[in-house]
């Protein structure tokens, strides 16, 4: 039994004892039973009332619970699909005062959760309204009355983040454009005009509005003002080119040229004004200085003629080059020439410095060609020679392949041109035909030229004898060493009838060396063996580096009765270093030290 059941009982024991203590105190005092009756009527009203008047207020109690779980319920409900939540199921065992506590909890909860969600959303919506005035966007489509959902909160997020990602971006992009525009409007001399473009230049950065057609209209303005000092640079720079060739021409001295010095590299308003008024002003002292003007342009047209291998019938076809009336009309002639030249040679520049550098190495291979005819060459010991040798094989190795290149470079220009590539009044490949037929002719030529010559010295060293010609040594600074001799067995010159033999070994014919007769022997004129001509001048002076006196040996008194003459027979060189080698280790000392012994 519940305790409340408990006390009912004993709330009901209670009044049954009140009841019985009045009926005794009724009796005690003789109350009669009408009165005792009325009396008892008016407890039961009394309790009745107080009773009635408690259930009255329970009773209210439980409508107001029951009211507001009905209300609870229905605004439970209505968050819930506010919220986009599933309904909340009620527990069926709970009691009244249970179910309205659980639902004013879920209540309150979900009214919090909605507060936070508008409070995020009213957020959300300034921050898109801001980036949208400022980048020029549409507003994210979302309802400001109803509840978002956590779906579309975090889309709004997402969508903010994107928006501030471009505004950081577009702001970058300005303040790009912007300092490019200011620095282009300060080489241009050019203060803002348009009201875009105060905006853009004297309003604050975080104003300024960075929509796509703002930063496009930026784009538009910067290559303008870029166009605008890319033209004013193409001016300035023509002027520049026009005021150099000016000063070439009329040679102007340096301290004038240095006046205008600062104006020479950049190229704003000032400049620009600056250099056309010296251009202005050099073309009217042009024309005061015609003749000297004119003769300068015909100095470069010539090296433009030069470099682009006119010619003599090509260079003939300008016959204003070769007019002396100077005028006006005739300088302006030369003028349109040398633009046309040097256009010319700019369309054409990589074949024609291809043929300057095939032209360079052929000038370079015949150079090391001419060098390799020199003997003296062969003393040279700082390594030259052998260089020459490296680079003249690498000549001619590249020429082949830079005369092939030159070619399909050549039959392409042609091709495209639909007219004949000339060097010099005829085409490439057949000048370059020509240089090498004119060179192996000129080989040829030096190649007979070599055979007739040897072919003479063969008939003179029939006739007069031949010489062996042995290479000098190269002696030290300051030392003196006594001449060598050796000495031959051969049979004496005298009563032959010419003073040569050939070689059994090579068929090497040699002059005789012939010693002059000393101061004792006879003074009778002394004949040469052979047809009884005397030596050859160029022989006996070839004779005298062949004798040697030597201190302390004492000189062999010649027989006037016999001619001096002395037979040579070794063939090369290497047999004469041989022969002189066995001599030297005879036991005989020869009393004339020389690389020949005289027969007595």
């Amino acid at each position: 039994m519940r305790k409340s059941e408990v006390i009912a009982a004993e709330s009901v024991a209670c009044l049954n004892k009140a009841l019985c203590h009045l009926k005794d105190i009724w009796e005690e005092i003789g109350i009669p039973e009408d009165q005792r009756l009325e009396r008892t009527n008016v407890v039961k009203n009394h309790v009745k009332s107080l009773l009635d008047m408690m259930i009255a207020e329970e009773e209210s109690l439980r409508k107001r619970l029951t009211t507001s779980i009905e209300k609870c319920q229905k605004e439970l409900s209505k968050l819930c699909s506010e919220l986009q939540l599933p309904p909340i199921q009620e527990e069926r065992s709970s009691t009244m005062l249970q179910q309205e506590k659980d639902l004013r909890l879920h209540v309150e909860v979900m009214l919090k959760e909605k507060n936070q969600r508008m409070q995020a959303l009213k957020a959300l919506t300034e921050q898109d309204q801001d980036l949208c005035d400022l980048l020029c966007f549409q507003p994210f489509t979302i309802s400001a009355d109803s509840v978002p959902s956590l779906e579309q909160l975090e889309k709004f997020r997402q969508h903010i983040s994107s928006l501030t990602a471009e505004k950081e971006q577009r702001h970058i992009e300005f303040v790009t454009l912007k300092k490019q525009i200011i620095l282009c409007m300060d080489d241009l001399d050019q203060l803002p005009e348009t009201s875009f473009e105060k905006d853009v230049v004297c309003e604050d950065e975080e104003s300024f509005c960075l929509s796509t057609e703002n930063i496009d209209s930026l784009k538009a303005l910067l290559h303008q003002l870029e166009s605008r000092k890319t033209e004013n640079e193409r001016i300035c720079g023509s002027y520049r080119e026009k005021i150099h060739e000016l000063w070439e021409r009329l040679q102007i001295p340096q301290e004038e040229r240095g006046a205008i010095s600062e104006h020479m590299t950049l190229s704003k308003k000032r400049n620009m004004q600056a250099l056309q008024a010296e251009v202005k002003r050099l073309e009217e002292l042009k024309l005061k200085n015609i003749q000297n003007v004119t003769e300068a342009i015909r100095n470069e047209i010539a090296v433009f003629w030069d470099k682009c291998f006119y010619s003599t019938d090509q260079r003939q076809a300008f016959v204003p080059y070769y007019d002396d009336d100077f005028s006006e009309e005739l300088l302006s002639l030369h003028d349109a020439e040398i633009v046309r030249l040097k256009q010319y040679y700019e369309d054409h520049k990589d074949l024609f410095e291809g043929v300057h550098k095939w032209e360079e190495s052929w000038r370079l291979f015949l150079e090391l060609e001419e060098k390799a005819k020199d003997p003296t060459r062969f003393t040279n010991r700082g390594g030259n020679l052998l260089k020459e040798e490296k680079q003249r094989a690498d000549l001619v190795k590249s020429l082949p392949r830079l005369e092939k290149k030159l070619k399909a470079e050549i039959e392409q220009w042609e091709h495209e041109q639909n007219r004949e590539f000339q060097v010099n009044g005829q085409k490439f490949m057949q000048f370059v035909t020509d240089q090498w037929e004119t060179y192996r002719l000129e080989k040829e030529r030096e190649k007979q030229e070599r055979q007739l010559k040897k072919s003479k010295q063969t008939e003179e060293d029939m006739v007069y004898g031949t010489v062996i010609r042995t290479p000098t040594k190269r002696r030290f600074l300051g030392s003196t060493t006594p001449c060598k001799a050796r000495k031959l067995n051969a049979t004496s010159s005298t009563g032959t009838s010419n003073s040569t033999i050939r070689s059994v070994f090579g068929g090497t014919v040699c002059h005789s060396p012939v010693l002059r007769p000393p101061i004792s022997a006879s003074k009778g004129n002394v004949k040469t063996p052979g047809h009884g001509k005397p030596p050859h001048q160029g022989l006996l002076e070839r004779n005298k580096e062949n004798i040697c006196h030597v201190p302390g040996m004492t000189k062999v008194p010649a027989s006037p009765q016999r001619n001096f003459s002395i037979n040579s027979v070794a063939s090369t060189y290497s047999e004469f270093q041989r022969d002189l080698s066995k001599s030297s280790k005879t036991k005989h000392v020869p009393e004339i030290l020389n690389s020949t012994i005289i027969q007595l």
